[in-house]
């Protein structure tokens, strides 16, 4: 049980082994992939191999450059103009008088303020499973303003303001007592994200801007300083102003990072969408609809299928599966291609190959014991005709008896047994 305890979940050994298959995958090089010369010449059809090696390191650079185009992207904000279509209607329920089996009821009306989008097919295909959005999460706040002279001073308001913990909804109803046709007005605040603000008249006039985010405002102030030349040549931290500036920002001569906050006192919140309204009792107009459309904002299609796109590892797993298939081919190849030589060299000239071969693992078994020998000693046969040569037999040959010795012992002692 307590190995069983200590053993890690199949889950975290997969996660393990994948961590360490890519970590090998990492350490192995571009350059373990390319054919050698030699086998190139050797097998001419490999060129085409080599084609699509090239082929993939082109890729390979085209797609890193897109990534790092699309996470750029994705830092700024990436929005999409739509039509929501408001909705506004209202229903009469006229007073009942009192009966013998149930108490009488005044008259009243209510009031519906509903939208949706616009259907766009291409963002339906982009996105076939989102959720659609709620009425109410395009708005940072809702007034309905009831005529005053019917309602007084204290009830003629009805508001909607966008809190942390407020629950979405499609649509807004208010009910009230009353038979007469009432004047409406509903102020509409749109909710920007980022957040957007109305500028000061005469910055706007000179901007050629009404409402934008802070950023933009900020970029479009650099390019009006860029292009009237107002950066001072000397001191580039500083703005010398022209007539305008000197009228917005009150001054001859200013840092741009003094900006931001300058523009505080002549950013407004946006206008809010004015929609005058009649709540009608009569019958034949309760089945009229009033329908308004508005300009909204909302997230580009594009951005979550750029975002799934950079976080998708679903064929991270078989890409490195096939470079270390293509890998261990190599590895292979050339290993044939040493055995090749070898046999080639050997079925050419047998006598001078195996004494090459000699030579080669003499010098390297000098060089692993540190020996120094004396090649032209070495290369006559008197010289293994001496007397270290006859001892030096003996101890190998007792060395190989007494090792074999020791195995039957073991071995009969392990029968005994």
């Amino acid at each position: 049980m307590e190995a069983s305890r200590k053993r890690p979940a199949p889950s975290q050994q997969q996660q393990q082994a994948i961590q360490n298959r890519n970590r090998n995958a990492k350490r192995r090089k571009m350059a373990d992939k390319i054919l050698p010369h030699r086998i190139r010449e050797l097998v001419p059809e490999s060129q085409a191999y080599m084609d699509l090696l090239a082929f993939e390191r082109k890729l390979d650079q085209t797609i890193m450059r897109k990534r790092v185009d699309i996470q750029e992207a994705l830092k700024r904000p990436m929005k999409q103009k739509r039509k929501l279509r408001l909705y506004i209607s209202n229903t009469f329920n006229p007073a009942k008088p009192d009966g013998e089996d149930s108490e009488g009821s005044i008259a009243s009306w209510e009031l519906r303020v509903e939208g949706k989008l616009l259907d766009d097919y291409s963002c339906f295909l982009a996105q076939p499973g989102k959720m659609k959005r709620k009425f109410s999460s395009f708005f940072k706040s809702l007034v309905i303003e009831l005529d005053k002279d019917l309602y007084g001073p204290d009830n003629h308001l009805v508001e909607w303001h966008r809190t942390p913990t407020t629950q979405e909804t499609d649509g807004f109803q208010v009910k009230r007592p009353g038979d007469v046709n009432v004047r409406c007005t509903l102020l509409l605040m749109l909710d920007y994200q980022p957040p957007q603000f109305q500028l000061d008249p005469r910055l706007a006039r000179l901007l050629e801007i009404h409402t934008q985010t802070r950023s933009s405002i900020i970029q479009t102030l650099w390019q009006y300083v860029k292009t009237n030349k107002m950066q001072d040549s000397h001191d580039e931290e500083y703005i010398n102003c022209d007539k305008y500036f000197q009228q917005i920002f009150d001054c001859p001569r200013l840092k741009f990072s003094e900006i931001p906050q300058r523009l505080t006192n002549l950013l407004l919140p946006p206008d809010p969408i004015v929609i005058n309204h009649i709540i009608s009792v009569d019958a034949n107009d309760q089945k009229k609809t009033a329908c308004y459309d508005i300009d909204v904002e909302v997230e580009d299609p594009l951005k979550a299928q750029m975002s799934s796109f950079l976080l998708s590892t679903a064929n991270q797993q078989e890409i490195a599966s096939l470079d270390n298939k293509i890998h261990e081919t190599i590895e292979s190849i050339n290993q044939l291609k040493i055995q090749r030589d070898f046999m080639l060299s050997f079925s050419r000239d047998p006598k001078g190959y195996i004494q090459d071969w000699l030579k080669s693992q003499s010098r390297d078994l000098k060089l692993m014991t540190d020996v120094v020998g004396n090649p032209e000693e070495e290369r006559t046969a008197e010289f293994y005709h001496q007397p270290w040569s006859q001892e030096a037999v003996s101890r190998y040959f007792y060395c190989k008896i007494q090792q074999r010795r020791q195995e039957l012992e073991q071995a009969l002692a392990l029968r005994n047994t």
